[in-house]
């Protein structure tokens, strides 16, 4: 691995940004056709927060966060920093202090897969982390990295500059030549939901909004009056 960074990206389609992050990482998630879904472990560290925005990756060394300070540098308003590690690590290598300087140039926030410390001062400075594990244990600067080259992150491919939405319900990453198309089949997807949702709080019943009980009697399902019959 070279010890690199590259410092032009061709970012994500800044209205593309704006629509995913309004839509969310579920609706995202369906309309890039179920792909692009980080694993499970990778968890918000507060409640609450919901983000959307081009990556700046970093591929750091397990348990030493020197590369990430190098990524700083490259970060613009509007950045999502998404850190991979070279093999497993759950060291908190990301706190406070970094955390002030990604909010300082205008980050949207950062995803690690790797340990996050400093939870309650995080939160109150409202700066977002999607992490794989919450640990005090400190790290090390000893071993380059590399900035803006491809990562694996919690299982999936990141390009520099690819589309990275997160929320309560994970992160999704979206290629970045893939995110106009997708912005669009999400918006779709949303007003068809929208649709469905005043349907279902009129008092609708999903079985027949959705048409269910025909294909539901083929399957076998039978409906049964008195208990003493099962």
């Amino acid at each position: 691995m070279k010890s690199v960074v590259v410092r032009n990206i061709k970012r994500a389609d800044n209205s593309a940004v704006a629509t995913m992050g309004a839509l969310g990482v579920s609706t995202v998630h369906e309309a890039l056709g179920g792909s692009g879904l980080m694993k499970t472990y990778m968890r918000p560290i507060w409640a609450g927060a919901q983000i959307a925005g081009p990556a700046v990756t970093v591929l750091a060394q397990p348990g030493d966060n020197w590369m990430i300070h190098v990524a700083v540098e490259q970060c613009q308003k509007g950045d999502v920093l998404v850190v991979g590690c070279t093999t497993d690590n759950t060291d908190g290598m990301f706190g406070e202090l970094l955390g002030t300087s990604l909010a300082a140039r205008g980050v949207a926030g950062l995803i690690i897969d790797a340990g996050c410390r400093d939870v309650k001062a995080l939160h109150d400075m409202g700066f977002p982390v999607w992490s794989r594990a919450v640990s005090a244990k400190g790290t090390v600067k000893a071993t380059p990295g590399a900035v803006n080259v491809p990562v694996v992150c919690a299982g999936v491919n990141v390009e520099p500059g690819d589309l990275v939405v997160a929320d309560d319900d994970g992160v999704v990453v979206v290629p970045r030549k893939l995110a106009v198309e997708t912005a669009q089949k999400a918006q779709k997807r949303h007003d068809d939901e929208d649709g469905k949702r005043k349907q279902l709080a009129s008092g609708v019943l999903g079985l027949d909004m959705y048409k269910m009980r025909e294909p539901l009697a083929k399957a076998g399902l039978v409906y049964i009056d008195n208990p003493e019959d099962v």
